[in-house]
């Protein structure tokens, strides 16, 4: 097993709990839960990389750009997501700093920050659908749309909300740097949030996007360009379930590439924006060659690679 590497896609539950628990150090508390598990795969053998979720910690720098907006400039979304990187690594590289003093190891973990590259022409852009931000009422919705620019969608009477595309990952910017962090032996941290989203012109030149990238599918990305020999995604539950939610729900050990696809085909098994991109994350990682993928709690992490935990998706 020594020189493995694996790709682990930390989801929400390991940054925050449960709404009494939010606090940046409820976050740092909770992910530091995770991270034992993480430096004990780490002790094992393999090499890692990080990719994280940051959808609320978005919410929040958002919302406190709102709140002082009558006295200082509003923070972008692509810097929001920039300034998640930063703070959530920094929790995640201490965390796992102290857990390698702990266990007596000689490991180091650093964090990039990682932009993304995502097409301009992406059909998600004319159709923006991930909602961001505060409630507004209609009145301020519509000048936020005429004055800024946004799209904003009445949300199901509790007001209106402004919606971002969520464009599927092209490109990992900073790939060269994350494969020779990773050949130096570094826990590297990346794709943070889904990566930064930017778009190149016709010079080649990038620029940030208004967007939110799906974390599952940018870090099956990152699985297959650093050739990880398994990509696991980290839950809320220890494995996955088919007929979700209804009497006849069954969990599933293992299912094969065509099995996940047929079941994701059907439409009633897997919740959209919840179960099915995760799915959809470990289908395009197995297609573009990828060895396996596994989703798992993160208490679940080294039963999981050891085959005893986890709904352990494979090839034909």
């Amino acid at each position: 097993m020594a020189n493995k590497v694996l790709v682990v896609a930390i989801g929400g539950n390991s940054l925050i709990k449960d709404p009494q628990h939010m606090s940046v150090p409820d976050q740092y508390r909770a992910l530091g839960e995770t991270s034992a598990h993480i430096a004990s795969i780490i002790r094992d053998g393999w090499h890692v990389a990080i990719g994280h979720g940051n959808g609320p910690q978005v919410g929040f720098i958002l919302r406190r750009s709102e709140l002082a907006a009558h006295e200082l400039h509003e923070v972008p979304l692509d810097v929001c997501g920039a300034d998640t990187q930063g703070a959530i690594g920094y929790e995640l590289q201490q965390n796992l700093a102290n857990d390698f003093r702990n266990m007596g190891m000689d490991r180091r973990a650093v964090t990039v920050i990682t932009q993304v590259e995502v097409a301009a022409d992406d059909a998600a852009f004319a159709n923006p659908s991930k909602p961001i931000g505060s409630f507004m009422d209609e009145t301020m919705a519509v000048q936020r749309r005429d004055r800024d620019g946004w799209v904003v969608r009445e949300d199901a009477g509790r007001g209106w909300r402004r919606v971002v595309a969520s464009p599927r990952p092209m490109r990992i910017v900073e790939e060269d740097a994350v494969k020779a962090l990773i050949h130096d032996d570094f826990v590297v941290i990346t794709v943070g949030g889904g990566g930064i989203p930017v778009v190149a012109d016709d010079r080649g030149l990038l620029h940030g996007v208004a967007a939110v990238i799906d974390k599952d599918h940018a870090s099956a990305l990152l699985a297959s360009v650093i050739k990880a020999d398994v990509f696991i995604i980290s839950t809320a539950i220890e494995r996955v379930a088919l007929d979700w939610g209804r009497p006849s729900q069954r969990f599933v050990d293992r299912m094969t590439l065509g099995e996940a696809k047929a079941y994701l085909a059907e439409g009633t098994h897997f919740a959209a924006g919840s179960m099915a991109p995760k799915i959809e994350a470990c289908i395009d990682y197995l297609e573009r060659g990828g060895g396996e993928a596994v989703i798992s709690s993160p208490e679940s992490l080294e039963l999981a690679l050891m085959g005893r935990a986890g709904t352990h998706i494979v090839h034909d």
